[in-house]
């Protein structure tokens, strides 16, 4: 029988960063758990998710999600055992998709939690493919981008875990060529692995140079991780009427300078282009068609994800600055 915890550890933040987080800016705290009520359940988490939004989310400004505050802990996607329940609709010992990571234990309303089968695939494929890590490709290629079959697609931070959700998403959906970008020569040829058919590596050379390398006929659709130089290389290359979906910008998320690029974007009025950006969430009439077609991509091997793992929360701080640097090859997850 699983003791029931009376307090958990959690990492809060501690400062806002200035450019690039540091540890400084991070806190690891040994806080009482409540008591449940009715309707909630306890959660251990086994896993939780590290992404690039959530560098956005440590600054002090308007977005389209609240900031993380000052001495509060911070969130994300996890996924956990219910170690306590007071909600008829989540049992004892079903695995649970939410939105309070950075913890060790949750307590959380049963209705802001989703069951998953980890006998169907590991818990940390519900915070990737299987979660909005790949419904967030999904929703840009087709309601944003209007992907059609035979478009040439490149993608940006292809080896990252939306990256490389695009590029094979995008195969499966019919595209006729599918490129994209990454920062090393590891990268590149583990993104044609997985079903690209070529890219080049950033750190080479001009953007704009890799992209004409691997694309000479130009481009139909681009899917936007990193803005900035890459963003320019993209209008450039893309054929009248092409389209962009704005999903991150990675690029600058810790600059304290505006950025120069894009320095052509009235490209963007001779070829009639459509550049949108886009949040997951605005689209909930995806997650059912998403959910009925990933599955099956998964079972068939034209879905694969990387995994980059780091264990403990102790580690979570560091895991989360090293995702910011490119040290990742797919999706950053911490075990706890």
């Amino acid at each position: 029988m699983t003791q029931i915890p009376t307090t958990t550890r959690q990492i809060v933040l501690a400062s806002r960063p200035q450019g690039a987080p540091t540890a400084d800016n991070f806190r690891l705290e040994t806080v009482e758990l409540p008591q449940l009520a009715d309707g909630q359940v306890l959660v251990r988490n086994v896993v939780m998710s590290v992404d690039p939004y959530m560098r956005g989310r440590m600054n002090d400004v308007k977005s389209y999600v609240a900031p993380f505050e000052i001495d509060a802990p911070l969130d994300g996607g996890a996924v956990g055992e219910v170690i306590a329940s007071r909600s008829d609709d989540v049992a004892v010992g079903q695995y649970v998709l939410h939105g309070l990571g950075w913890r060790e234990h949750a307590v959380l309303p049963a209705k802001s939690a989703r069951v998953v089968d980890t006998d169907a695939a590991p818990a940390s494929t519900y915070l990737g493919v299987l979660g909005l890590t790949g419904l967030t490709a999904y929703v840009g290629l087709t309601a944003v981008a209007g992907m059609r079959e035979g478009d040439t697609v490149f993608v940006s931070g292809a080896a990252g875990a939306v990256g490389q959700a695009a590029g094979q998403i995008a195969k499966a959906l019919g595209a006729g060529r599918v490129v994209g970008s990454a920062g090393s020569a590891d990268k590149v040829a583990r993104v044609v692995e997985l079903g690209y058919d070529a890219a080049f590596s950033y750190r080479d050379g001009p953007v704009a140079e890799g992209l004409a390398s691997v694309a000479p006929d130009g481009i139909d659709v681009y899917f936007d991780n990193v803005g900035g130089e890459h963003l320019e290389a993209a209008i450039g290359a893309l054929s009248t009427f092409g389209r962009v979906a704005m999903c991150g910008a990675i690029s600058q998320y810790n600059s304290t300078e505006p950025p120069a690029a894009p320095r052509n974007l009235a490209l963007a009025i001779g070829k009639g282009l459509t550049l949108r950006g886009f949040v997951v969430g605005q689209y909930p009439e995806l997650v059912a068609e998403y959910h009925s077609r990933a599955p099956q991509w998964l079972a068939e091997g034209r879905l694969v994800a990387d995994e980059t793992f780091r264990d403990g929360l102790d580690a979570a701080p560091q895991a989360f600055m090293d995702l910011l640097d490119g040290a990742n090859t797919g999706k950053m997850l911490l075990r706890l």
